[in-house]
């Protein structure tokens, strides 16, 4: 029983720890970095904007040939 509380305890502290070690180990990041995350951020909801455009623009035609386009 006694090992069942041990274990129930020592969960939470092993949690804390492991956050505490990541916390120290993280860096602001530096404003060069920054904007390069940005860009990449930024070109990558460009490319899925127009990947869905371009879908949605080949799958209007499709669905109104199935469809019957009444």
């Amino acid at each position: 029983m006694s090992e069942k509380i041990q274990e129930f305890i020592e969960i939470p502290q092993e949690f804390v720890r492991d956050g505490n070690q990541f916390l120290i180990r993280c860096t602001k990041p530096s404003q060069k970095e920054f904007v390069s995350l940005c860009k990449a951020v930024a070109i990558g909801f460009a490319v899925m904007g127009f990947i869905g455009y371009f879908v949605k623009l080949i799958h209007i035609p499709i669905n109104n040939i199935l469809v019957g386009g009444a």
